[in-house]
């Protein structure tokens, strides 16, 4: 670890004991929207959408997105599918026209899919422009509407893994990853009014919401670590907020991995070496605002901070 990292975790461990900040109540609501985790109420439409309605819904977002408006959906096209989020998902990056830099996991913890009201982990590309070394400044050109900060473990590839017919393993992932690296995943929405959108998987239809990512220290010789009891402590402007492990990655974060690389190799692409894989959040959702600095404490394996301008 660097002078920096060391001086820091001293200083925002002394805080751990002391009454946190309310991140929820006090905080995210008046960041993440008036609707409450759970609170939103779900679309009548269950029926996919048709092509033309993917293309529209891939075009809305990437004009929300590419000009920083916010985006209202219209009522006829708040389809609850679940097959329609992932065929926006996948032409949505070509409508960006950003280079992709690997992929992420959204909602891979049962908690966080019990608060979105979804049925499954969720897919989103992760793009070399806003992807960030810590400590990092990142930059509001980066967000439309939230910044809302997940602590993950992400896994760097160090080989390409193809499309074939045969699932990978999770013994195939661990001979390919390359390193191991504690992460900020950061999150935003073009819709307004985060925890609403949800009865229609609104923010997994914008790139299951990933926006920005800063990435921690890495690490090569990892296998030895228990992921599984890995501890994460977020700190928000020097205040602790919350912990977390690395369990609530689906149980182990290559499991997460291994379910990424599949969903990609079933949709006919490949992941390749040295793009990211971030496997979910571990600490659930943490809004901040500009001016925030973010601290996480992944322990040995370091620090990793945002702060937000």
């Amino acid at each position: 670890m660097s002078t920096y990292e060391i001086e820091r975790l001293q200083l925002i461990r002394t805080n751990k004991d002391k009454p946190r900040l309310d991140y929820l109540s006090d905080r995210g609501r008046l960041i993440h929207g008036p609707t409450p985790p759970g609170g939103s109420i779900p679309s009548p439409r269950e029926s996919d959408l048709t092509p033309a309605e993917v293309e529209e819904v891939v075009e809305l977002i990437a004009n929300g997105r590419k000009t920083r408006t916010p985006v209202v959906m219209p009522e006829r096209l708040r389809a609850r599918s679940w097959k329609s989020m992932e065929e926006v998902i996948l032409k949505l990056e070509y409508a960006l026209g950003w280079e992709g830099a690997g992929w992420k996991v959204g909602a891979a913890s049962l908690d966080v899919r019990k608060a979105e009201n979804i049925p499954s982990p969720s897919p989103g590309r992760l793009f070399t422009r806003s992807i960030m070394k810590s400590p990092a400044e990142v930059p509001s050109e980066f967000f439309v509407n939230y910044r809302l900060c997940e602590c993950e473990f992400a896994f760097q590839l160090g080989q390409d893994f193809p499309v074939r017919e045969k699932p990978y393993s999770e013994a195939d992932l661990r001979a390919g990853i390359e390193f191991l690296a504690p992460v900020i995943e950061i999150g935003d929405s073009v819709f307004e009014d985060w925890y609403s959108v949800s009865g229609y998987f609104g923010g997994m239809y914008d790139n299951a919401g990933g926006a920005a990512f800063v990435v921690g220290n890495k690490v090569k010789d990892w296998q030895e670590i228990d992921l599984p009891k890995a501890n994460i402590d977020l700190y928000v402007n020097n205040s602790y907020i919350k912990s977390g492990q690395g369990i609530q990655a689906m149980g182990h974060p290559v499991t997460s991995l291994t379910w990424m690389i599949n969903w990609v190799r079933e949709r006919g692409r490949g992941v390749f070496a040295g793009e990211y894989v971030s496997t979910g959040t571990c600490t659930g959702h943490c809004f901040v605002q500009p001016g925030d600095l973010v601290s996480v404490d992944f322990g040995d394996l370091g620090l990793v901070e945002a702060k937000f301008v």
